[in-house]
């Protein structure tokens, strides 16, 4: 797939990568691509630009991402897949206002991923055998279980921030997601937590 690089006058080649996702994984992918000397024009999770002249040789890509917990997505429905995650982990852990955004997560999707919602909600369905919006909500509990570890803001707070209704709306999905209460998980914290990429395994 071809796609212009941050310059926005130069070609680049896309490449997908699997369990990107954080900023120390961007950093780590960034580094290892230059080592094999490749020119990476732009990088985001799950996302790389090099420059189309580099005339990627595949193996070594590979090798230098697996060696690092990183995977080198071929298959054009596991790329999509990987793209829908990406965005959820995004809007979920990596939003900038730092408030979860108050958005049409179906459209949203939909317009990112250049796709029909109803097409990518059963691709995603036949492969992760859960659904977008139970994953999104995984997603959200993870971040929540975050904050309690953190215990710098109160569950109202939380609520809020994670864009909840309310309080108990966040409370009953938590407890329906994890088995505890929100106060009981602060006494065991990071035991219970998960990896954002083996979240929904």
């Amino acid at each position: 797939m071809k796609k212009k690089s941050t310059s926005g006058n130069v070609f680049g080649e896309t490449l997908y990568v699997k369990n990107m996702v954080c900023d120390r994984c961007i950093r780590i992918v960034k580094e290892e691509l230059e080592k094999i000397g490749l020119d990476v024009r732009s990088i985001k999770l799950g996302e790389v630009v090099i420059a189309a002249n580099d005339m990627p040789n595949v193996v070594r890509i590979r090798s230098a991402l697996e060696k690092n917990g990183f995977e080198l997505i071929d298959d054009k429905k596991v790329k999509i897949i990987e793209q829908i995650k990406t965005l959820i982990i995004n809007l979920v852990h990596h939003g900038n206002s730092g408030k979860f955004p108050a958005i049409n997560y179906s459209a949203y999707i939909a317009q990112e991923v250049g796709q029909d919602y109803r097409y990518l909600s059963g691709l995603f369905s036949s492969i992760e055998n859960t659904t977008i919006e139970k994953y999104l909500i995984l997603q959200k509990i993870e971040r929540v279980k975050e904050l309690l570890v953190y215990n710098e803001m109160t569950l109202s707070e939380i609520a809020y921030q994670m864009g909840y209704s309310s309080v108990q709306h966040l409370s009953n999905q938590f407890k329906k997601v994890t088995g505890f209460t929100a106060s009981y998980f602060k006494t065991i914290k990071e035991n219970k937590r998960k990896p954002l990429d083996k979240v929904g395994k």
